[in-house]
């Protein structure tokens, strides 16, 4: 059960309506690293949660981020509270009006699809997405995702708050930003007093191949350092000496019965390529300039 309180959790001040930059504060609003989607995110966790405090933990933030919600659904409907006016009641010429609501972004869209109400979209105009929610059902993978949104939150807010010059704007995105890194804080305690969590999940890791790196991407800017050299790791640079890793041949096989492999061998008789002829094709018969060799072209060189 919910009871809403009409006071906000932190003041919203505006200082002059921004049609444009309320369509960029839309991004926290409905966008994927936004208050809306995190707040379903930590409700989804927190309802299926069985420790019953990491479960209160969950339903404590999940709840702050809807206020959190309302506070920047409400610096969206003070910017382009203007331009609601304006448009609502027709009291500006029309090409000043043009102007105003038009000024970039979807800001046109806020102002006439939605009343210049915030909407559920991001900065783009793209409608919110359940997708966004990527609760797995198990504490510590969802604790990492968890940190990680926050982590993205914040460097999002700290984009919002270098492109407005709006010292009300600031203060209200400065304060949501904080939280951001308060929540980060405390699901980082709350993974890291999981015994043995990591790796993630109950089944543990071949120990084979858990300290194995592969440098892969090789050439000038190779690079060493803790996450892939030193006593933790064993490090392969010789690919074709240590492929395959399991020792096997490296080649992949299925066991099929006699009937699906009289089928296989009559479907690869049935579609093998004849390698002794060279056939006109349709790009051999319509070759123009800049198609490269053709059949013609080519018995002509000979």
């Amino acid at each position: 059960m919910f009871i809403h309180n009409k006071k906000l959790q932190y003041t919203v001040r505006v200082n002059e309506p921004d049609p444009v930059l309320g369509t960029f504060m839309l991004e926290q609003f409905g966008g994927p690293d936004g208050e809306l989607a995190a707040a379903m995110r930590y409700f989804s966790q927190g309802l299926s949660e069985d420790d019953p405090r990491r479960k209160d933990m969950l339903m404590d933030i999940a709840t702050e981020e809807l206020s959190h919600l309302e506070v920047i659904g409400s610096i969206v409907a003070m910017l382009c509270k203007g331009a609601k006016a304006s448009m609502t009641e027709g009291t500006m010429e029309e090409a000043e009006l043009y102007r105003e609501i038009n000024g970039g972004g979807i800001s046109h869209t806020e102002s006439i699809l939605y009343g210049g109400g915030p909407a559920f979209v991001n900065s783009a105009g793209v409608p919110f997405n359940g997708h966004y929610i990527d609760t797995r059902g198990e504490p510590t993978v969802d604790l990492r995702s968890n940190i990680a949104a926050e982590a993205r939150a914040k460097i999002v807010y700290e984009r919002l708050i270098n492109i407005t010059d709006d010292p009300g704007v600031k203060d209200a995105l400065n304060f949501l930003m904080t939280r951001e890194v308060a929540h980060q804080k405390s699901f980082e305690k709350a993974l890291y007093s999981i015994e043995n969590n990591f790796p993630p999940g109950k089944l543990p890791g071949d120990d084979r191949y858990a300290s194995v790196y592969v440098n892969t991407s090789q050439g000038e800017g190779d690079a060493t350092g803790p996450w892939n050299s030193g006593p933790q790791w064993d490090r392969i640079d010789d690919l074709t000496k240590s492929l395959p890793v399991d020792g096997g041949d490296g080649v992949a096989s299925v066991q099929l019965a006699s009937d699906e492999m009289d089928d296989l061998k009559a479907a690869a008789t049935r579609t093998r390529s004849n390698s002794s002829e060279d056939p006109t094709t349709g790009a051999d018969l319509g070759a123009g300039p800049g198609a490269g060799r053709t059949k013609e072209v080519a018995a002509e060189c000979q």
